[in-house]
């Protein structure tokens, strides 16, 4: 099923110049090299984040250089984001990603678009501009999961450096620590995360919850919802 959800979503697209899927053997080629550099990450959470990624160019949106994948099934005590250059076809980061302290503890397994639940969203989110605020250098995203988190600007949902981001409190509080939402990162590496995804990238948060997977308007690439939120995300301002 998943191979069928991925190949008909990237069937006559195209990326970065090539047309991935003209084959069934090209679409899975990309899968299998990604998975090859990245063999921690949950094969479905991939196919998924590539799927959506295609039905997301399939229906307007600009083709990326690169991809950001967030595995939330995973515990907060792992390394659950991984960061693929799709050009070269490498792998820039894997680190780890805090959830919102409203998803769980170590685990997340609640999920939100609503403003002030301190929740973490699930989906399809498109990068935007970087900037400097409270928590310094950091970057904004939109989300283009229609209900599940195309709230996400709205509720400054962003990648910011956080101490509380640290392997160090796994000893002393079984788990890092949490944000208010954000897929907060440890300071060490806040600069080359923003840089790197800045500008119009996409990021993938996904888990196995059925509700959201069952939810998803890219999973299963339904034009009518997805052409919607596409074309609001491409008239919101920019500053």
């Amino acid at each position: 099923m998943l191979g069928r959800i991925a190949r008909s979503c990237l069937a006559g697209l195209w990326l970065l110049g090539v047309p991935l899927a003209a084959t069934a053997a090209q679409t899975d080629g990309l899968a299998r090299d990604l998975a090859r550099i990245a063999p921690s990450l949950n094969k479905q959470a991939l196919q998924h984040a590539l799927a959506a990624m295609q039905c997301a160019v399939n229906h307007g949106a600009a083709p990326a250089r690169r991809l950001a994948v967030i595995d939330y099934s995973q515990p907060s005590t792992e390394r659950r984001l991984w960061i693929f250059d799709l050009q070269r076809k490498s792998l820039l980061l894997r680190d780890f990603v805090a959830h919102g302290r409203q998803s769980g503890e170590n685990f997340a397994d609640r999920f939100s678009n609503t403003l002030g639940s301190h929740q973490t969203s699930l989906g399809l989110f498109r990068t935007a501009e970087s900037y400097r605020g409270k928590h310094g250098y950091s970057l904004r995203m939109d989300g283009l999961e229609p209900g599940l988190n195309d709230l996400a600007r709205e509720r400054a949902i962003v990648i910011h450096g956080a101490d509380y981001v640290s392997p160090r409190l796994v000893h002393s509080q079984g788990r890092i620590g949490r944000s208010l939402g954000c897929p907060a990162v440890r300071p060490e590496v806040a600069r080359m995360v923003v840089d790197q995804l800045k500008g119009g990238q996409f990021l993938f948060a996904w888990h196995s919850d059925q509700r959201w997977l069952q939810g998803s308007a890219y999973l299963d690439c339904q034009p009518q919802r997805v052409v919607g939120i596409l074309a609001r995300q491409q008239r919101l301002p920019r500053s």
